[in-house]
């Protein structure tokens, strides 16, 4: 007989326990139960969690106390919370231009790509072959941008139009002639938050900004380039093909800063000499999203291919000779050339990219171009309307932005009129407003503009009246001749269903965490838990300008309260700015803070940072962009920092010494017994202890920067805290510091973004990636201290769990105290290629077969396998992962002895296709059976690389960067 409700209760949970909610998250997050954690523990040689951390993390540096963190929120509770402070934000009709506009997601592409967990959680793409949905969803980003702007490349996109700007003039700066000067001008019309991160990019590097109207300004030797606006900030369009003519007289070269749906109608940059054209694609279907994230474009001319920032999508072919997609030539440049690098950027706007770019595919260049048109007829028609009223408009010729000059009323009356209608308009001064309308403007609300504008009196004509009259403003001159999105791709797509399986067909060439564990180490790849993501496209969050008034985002306000309160308490710094939008600009923005500290003090000639040889590629690239000159520090045999050669350098640099950059736990995967050593040695030497950290998985709830002596450290908000990579981006990389570098923190040249300091702005939004912050918020607040610790002891117990598990077959290259790792483990592959032939790419190839993405490869040592597995990864899964790397040994192991050929072999050959495996055609030494099925499993949960092994030598001796014929694939 079934035993009774109350006796079942008994047994199973206590009466207490049946009023909890049942929706808690933390038993959603990590992967493991009780009953598992005892079983991996027991492989480590622990019988509890609580001995094996006192192991694994130095005692000097655990935390003394509890965190002061909210308490855990059961996923409904959450969701109705975050409902009600959202709530407080007010969705007004902007028409505030400066670069950010309305737009329409297109719901096809929103709910399967935006909010599809298949996009948004794979990696980057540096495993070609299975990566190829992503990568060809790119090309097409490539070629949109290419064809619209004119140009001959483009790069996979870049964080926004302001960081593109700057990306473009330090480009420029490390292309100039030695002849020329330090001088770089800008256009007064380009976009304020533009200028902003031009500024602050420059001043480090000793770039002379020179801002002014580049009708009076003279080029000369002093000037190596210079950036304009088209159409401009006050919506003025310009032919700039004279201005840079003069330019390049002279040597200096041109970046235009331009609006893509324009460019469907007006004569495109390229055609006027442009030699780099950067913008936003955030009006290609991108929601405003508070200021981000948003991908930037960087587009420029074929001679500077090598020297262009960011990722560049190539074609080449695979092991069969058909096209495969690749990463292509400085891809990886920050980590090849290190402080010789032109750049820092480590990371792409993936997945907003995605989104233009099926922006563009959907509509086509039609659909684009009756957008752009009908964008303009509404302008033209406000801008008839207004004139009829006896306003004079004086930013002509426009597109969609005009500037009103004020006779009878002021602007701040004009002002409170829109505001009565929830509307927003920019006060340029106190007799001219800015509009600037965009897709979503209807004829009703152009009616309402006119409205304000007669001070919300009745208007004497009629929208009909009005429109009768068919005028265009653009003069025939900047009027677009040319054809663009010719190919294929943007001509085959415009039905939904047809888009829907376009959309369907990429997503399936793609490994993603909706197929199995990414166990990339250093890079975190944890579940994105959908009760974090759902609420990202809420149009509260979703449909707010980032340069509305503060009194309209109080919402926002709150969540980054509490969420720069949450960081601060768990990183142990006085302050966080949530503004850099990628580790890299942390990275930049904790540099500087150091930089400007230290000036502050009158000791500006303290630029000398110490890095160790085991650093991120992005730390010594950093570093120099900021000003900084790099001495490299030396690790031990363990992988350790030699601290022995630090402070040799520390004290021979005493009196110039600014800083060192330090991860931790090391980069090597191990708790340094002698951090705190360190970063007092740095102390004790006048510098500042900036900490990455990418590693921070590893310290939530256990210890803290703050505490172990860091004064400053970036957190990678898509790693620790759960913001999905997005296939390569999009990042958030905030900063916290101590307090006596808080009035060094980012600032804003147009909203105060609660910085309270004077400096300059490392990204073009106040607050960078706004609208996907919500996603660590609702992390932090669903775990609490207590689920967060425990979140970090399962990271750290299954990355010993499968170092411990591996050694056997691979040499676990760095370990710590008792032999114990941190949350991650290297694996040595070097000593299989005397007796195999097998190096380290065979294998992360074969593990395709096997359905998994390979660990992080020859990072941060040559020829070895860094493995993550993160803590929300069940213990099954890691077994499975565990089998596939055992079983991969054994065919090593049967290379070696023989009964496998040693160039003809499942490791040389892999990836295997599905076409491999069922073609006549089948002349291997191995069978079918093994290339595809290695071990029983994989008859039940089987993924196939669309391509096989991608020749990367091939691709950078022929370079193909935009989309190739569709008779290319067959």
């Amino acid at each position: 007989m079934n035993p009774s409700l109350k006796d079942q209760t008994k047994s199973e949970h206590s009466y207490e326990e049946t009023l909890s909610p049942s929706d808690t998250f933390l038993r959603r997050h990590v992967g493991s139960d009780h009953e598992k954690i005892q079983e991996m523990l027991s492989v480590v040689g622990y019988d509890s969690l609580e001995t094996l951390i006192d192991d694994a993390v130095p005692k000097n540096i655990r935390l003394k106390k509890e965190l002061d963190l909210p308490n855990p929120l059961g996923e409904f509770a959450l969701q109705k919370e975050l409902k009600k402070i959202v709530s407080k934000n007010k969705i007004f009709r902007s028409y505030l231009g400066l670069g950010y506009s309305a737009c329409i997601t297109p719901p096809v592409i929103q709910r399967n790509i935006l909010e599809n967990p298949g996009w948004y959680t794979a990696y980057t793409p540096y495993q070609a072959e299975i990566a190829q949905g992503r990568m060809e969803a790119l090309i097409n980003f490539q070629t949109m941008i290419t064809d619209l702007t004119g140009m001959e490349i483009a790069n996979a996109s870049l964080l926004d139009e302001g960081t593109a700007a700057a990306e473009a003039m330090t480009m420029l700066y490390s292309l100039k002639e030695e002849s020329q000067g330090k001088s770089f001008f800008v256009s007064q019309s380009v976009h304020p938050q533009t200028l902003d991160v031009i500024r602050t990019r420059a001043l480090p590097l000793g770039i002379h900004v020179v801002v002014g109207s580049f009708k009076k300004m003279t080029p000369s030797a002093d000037f190596f380039g210079a950036i304009v606006q088209y159409p401009s900030s006050d919506g003025t369009i310009y032919d700039f093909s004279d201005f840079i003519q003069s330019l390049h007289a002279v040597g200096a070269k041109a970046i235009v800063a331009a609006d893509l749906l324009s460019l469907t109608i007006l004569k495109p940059p390229g055609e006027m000499g442009a030699d780099v054209v950067v913008g936003s694609t955030q009006r290609f279907g991108l929601p405003l999203g508070f200021g981000g994230p948003h991908a930037g474009f960087f587009a420029t001319r074929e001679d500077f291919k090598r020297s262009m920032p960011g990722r560049l999508i190539g074609v080449s072919r695979d092991s069969q000779g058909k096209p495969g997609y690749r990463l292509s030539l400085q891809t990886r440049e920050q980590h090849i050339r290190r402080d010789k690098a032109t750049s820092n950027i480590c990371t792409a706007q993936v997945l907003l990219a995605v989104l233009s770019s099926m922006y563009a595919v959907y509509h086509g260049p039609k659909g684009l171009k009756q957008i752009a048109l009908r964008v303009h007829r509404m302008t033209t028609l406000l801008v008839t309307g207004l004139e009829k009223l006896g306003y004079k408009i004086v930013s002509k010729p426009y597109f969609d932005t005009i500037r009103v000059e004020l006779s009878k009323v002021t602007s701040s009356e004009i002002i409170h009129y829109a505001e009565e209608r929830e509307i927003n308009l920019r006060s340029v001064s106190q007799h001219v407003i800015s509009i600037s309308l965009d897709e979503t403007t209807t004829l009703e609300d152009v009616s309402d503009l006119l409205l304000i504008f007669n001070e919300n009196k009745p208007l004497h004509f009629s929208l009909e009246e009005l429109a009768k009259k068919e005028e265009y403003a653009i003069p025939e001159i900047l009027e677009r001749k040319s054809s663009y999105l010719s190919h294929a791709v943007f001509n085959s797509y415009h039905t939904e269903t047809e888009m829907l399986r376009y959309i369907r067909r990429l997503e399936a060439k793609d490994l993603s965490l909706t197929t199995s564990m990414i166990a990339l180490g250093s890079c975190t790849m944890k579940l994105n838990a959908s009760t974090e993501m759902y609420p990202v496209t809420w149009p509260e969050l979703a449909n707010i300008h980032p340069f509305v008034p503060n009194n309209q985002t109080e919402g926002y306000r709150i969540l980054f309260g509490q969420l720069e309160k949450w960081l601060c308490e768990i990183t142990g710094f006085a302050e966080v700015s949530l503004q850099p939008n990628a580790g890299s600009q942390g990275e930049y923005a904790g540099l500087l803070a150091i930089r400007n500290y230290h000036q502050s003090r009158n000791e500006s000639h303290r630029n000398i940072c110490l890095i160790p040889i085991s650093a991120h590629g992005t730390n010594p690239a950093s570093a120099v962009m900021a000003g900084f000159q790099v001495v490299v520090v030396a690790c031990d045999e363990n992988g350790n920092i030699d601290v022995e050669d630090l402070k040799k350098k520390a004290i021979e640099h005493k009196h110039d010494l600014g800083a060192l950059m330090v991860t931790y736990p090391s980069t090597h995967g191990v708790f340094e017994e002698s951090i705190q050593d360190i970063c007092q040695i740095i102390h004790e030497n006048g510098g500042q202890v900036y900490m990455d950290g990418a590693n921070m998985n590893a310290q939530v709830g256990l210890t803290r920067p703050g505490d172990i002596g860091a004064d400053v450290c970036h957190l990678n908000l898509h790693k620790t805290f759960c913001i999905p990579h997005g296939g390569g981006g999009p990042g958030v990389g905030p900063i916290g510091v101590a307090e006596h570098l808080a009035p060094f923190l980012p600032g804003h040249s147009i909203i105060e973004n609660g910085s309270n300091n004077s400096q300059g702005a490392v990204s073009a939004a106040p607050w960078g990636s706004a609208s996907i912050i919500v996603i660590s918020w609702a992390y932090i607040h669903m775990l609490g201290f207590d689920g967060l610790r425990h979140a970090t002891k399962l990271a750290i117990l299954n990355a010993n769990y499968i170092a411990k598990r591996l050694v056997g077959a691979y040499p676990v290259l760095y370990k710590g105290n008792r032999d114990l790792v941190a949350h991650e483990c290297i694996l040595d592959i070097r000593g299989f290629k005397k007796g195999s032939g097998v190096e380290v790419e065979d294998i992360a190839k074969r593990l395709m077969d096997y359905g998994f993405h390979s660990p992080t490869m020859s990072f941060p040592v040559p020829g070895t396998l860094m493995v993550e597995p993160t803590e929300s990864e069940s213990k099954e899964e890691l077994d499975r992962f565990i089998d596939a790397m055992l079983s991969i040994a054994e065919e090593i192991a049967d290379i070696e002895k023989g009964s496998l050929d040693k160039t003809d072999n499942p490791l040389k050959n892999a990836p295997h296709t599905a076409e491999m495996v069922i073609s006549d055609q089948w002349n291997h030494k191995y069978s079918r059976e093994r290339a595809a099925y290695p071990l029983p499993w994989l008859r039940l949960r089987k993924f196939w690389p669309s391509v096989g092994r991608v020749d990367n030598v091939y691709g950078d001796r022929n370079l193909v960067c935009s989309c190739i014929p569709v008779e290319s694939y067959t």
